[in-house]
Formats: C-alpha cells, structure tokens, sequence
C-alpha cells in the first residue's frame, strides 16, 4: 500500500513538475524607445508597464531605450524587436523606400496607433545670442545622434534655411541626455530636439540655466509642411518651459507604435485592447499622453495597419 501511495505521489509530482514550465511560460515582447530623457522611451516604459500589469500572466513587456526612430525601424524589420516608436515621416520614409532607405523599402512596417505630437525644436541658452537657425553659424550644435528621427529632422531643417553643418558650424551627433548636460556645461550652443511636449530633456537644464528657443517658421517649412502630410504646422505654448514666455511656432511629425507584419495578430490585438481598454491609465502615466484620444490615434499611420490592430478597432466601430 505504502509504495502504490508513493507511486501515486511520484507521478503527481512528475505531471506537476512537467506541466509547470508550460504554465508558467511568458512570451518576452521588446518595446523600443528611444533616448532615457525622451518622450518615447516612456511610450515604450509606460505600455510596457501596463501590459505587464494587465496580461503579465502571458506576456513579458520590456522596454527598452535606443538609438531612436531609424534605429527602431531597423531593428523591427531584423526582428530583434516587437514593437518600438517612431516619427511618422521616418515610417513613411522606410516603408517607401526614401532618405535613409533609399531603394530598400522595409515593406514589413506596420502601423498600430499613434500617440502624440513631437514638435521640432531648436533650444538655445539666452547667452549665446541665437535667435535665428541663421544665427547658428560659428556655434557648436546638437544635430542628434545618426539612427535617430530628430537627426533628419535637424537635416531638413538646415536645408531650409540654406545652412550645411559640415562648413556652417561645429556639428555634434550626441544623444538627447548628453546633449542637455553639453548645453547647461556649455559645451554645445545650441540643440535641435523632436519631442512631445513637456519633455524631461529641456525641462532639466531649464533649471539650471536660461533657456531660449528658435522659431521654425519660415516660408520654406511652411511649404515644406504643405509637401509632406505626415508634418502639421504648431506652436509650443508659452509657458511650457521656465523663461520661455511666448509661442514658440514650428512643425511636428507625430509619434506613432509600429510594429512588423512577422509579429502575430493575437499579439497585437492583445496589446492594441490593453491600450485602449485602459487609456485613462496611459494618459495619466507622463504628462504628454494627458490628451490622447481614440480618433487622433487612427490618424498619422503612415505605414499600412497591422491585422491585429485593424481587428480591434472594427470591433469598436471605428473603421
């Protein structure tokens, strides 16, 4: 009786010991962000945080700071992430085959949603005497590290207004958390930065030193807007940083989740719901989610939607 009741014990014991990997089994998902001091590396922190806490029992969300909106491009058509944020021109740009992909077309993007504006910026100390992107020339400037959005951004905006930053000045290729501390040791000038508003990366050395920001207006950016869809002419309100007392006016690109047409449908139907079931939960995790809507949300996605994410919104009625 004594060894049937320990045979007994010994094959629960082997069921149990067989069957809890597979129950407790997770699928890892990568979320990319972007620079620590950005707005995307919270987009991708914050989701990361919510699916863990809605659906931890399935998934293991981790996200990740990188490169920024080039890298995560890349990174999502080798497969070495899920999910990552980027700039809606750049997706229009990998997706077609333009500027940094020139005739590689990364046809696997996908589109989620979008989350919020990311406003264009030349930040400057009061006491350099920058008050135009003219006025940059001799100065020692941030024009963002290669493989990130706010490099092409800084590159586009240049062009504009007729200046190179191989001959017009002392151009640096820092990433936004080195380029903050370089403005307040003034060791830079001057920085372009493509964020959502209010950002950590101008909020910080706004307590440390005077900040400036350049108006980017001109009539070259406002026909370049007019070329591109995927930009919105904007301004930043006064008052959103210390010191800055008036509108500053520019043009954002908007920040949109991607994804790549590899990762499963389930997958991004899980987290698409997640998101939108608890969105009052995202908009109150960091201050430049306070405004997000549904409707906006569909808007901006310049690469085609993905299965999983087009599932849910024709459940909600909204395609």
């Amino acid at each position: 009786m004594v060894g049937k009741k320990w045979f007994v014990a010994l094959v629960v014991a082997l069921g149990l010991a067989l069957s809890a990997p597979q129950a407790m089994a997770k699928q890892d998902i990568l979320f990319g962000g972007a620079s620590i001091t950005g707005v995307y590396y919270q987009v991708a922190l914050q989701i990361s945080n919510m699916m863990n806490k809605h659906m931890g029992g399935e998934y293991n969300y981790i996200g990740r700071p990188t490169g920024g909106s080039v890298f995560n491009i890349n990174a999502l058509d080798r497969g070495a992430f899920d999910f990552a944020v980027a700039q809606s021109d750049r997706n229009f740009q990998g997706y077609n085959g333009t500027a940094d992909w020139e005739g590689k077309p990364v046809t696997g993007l996908r589109s989620v949603f979008s989350m919020h504006p990311e406003t264009v910026m030349l930040v400057t100390r009061k006491d350099t005497g920058i008050t135009t992107v003219e006025s940059l020339k001799g100065k020692r400037v941030n024009i963002g590290n290669p493989g990130s959005g706010q490099r092409g951004n800084a590159e586009d905006v240049l062009r504009m207004y007729g200046l190179d930053f191989n001959t017009d000045f002392r151009a640096e290729a820092l990433q936004q958390h080195e380029a903050s501390r370089a403005l307040v040791d003034r060791n830079i000038d001057a920085f372009f930065y493509t964020v959502g508003n209010p950002s950590a990366a101008i909020e910080e050395p706004a307590q440390s030193v005077d900040l400036d920001m350049v108006p980017l207006n001109s009539d070259a950016v406002k026909a370049f807007v007019a070329e591109h869809p995927f930009y919105i002419t904007t301004s930043i309100p006064a008052g959103t940083y210390r010191g800055i007392d008036r509108d500053i006016e520019t043009y954002a690109v908007t920040a949109t989740v991607v994804t790549n047409d590899s990762v499963s449908e389930q997958v991004v139907y899980d987290m698409v719901k997640t998101v939108f079931d608890n969105l009052d939960e995202l908009r109150a995790s960091h201050a430049a989610f306070r405004n997000l809507n549904p409707e906006e949300m569909l808007q901006g996605l310049s690469a085609p939607l993905h299965p999983g994410a087009e599932k849910y919104y024709k459940e909600k009625g909204w395609m």
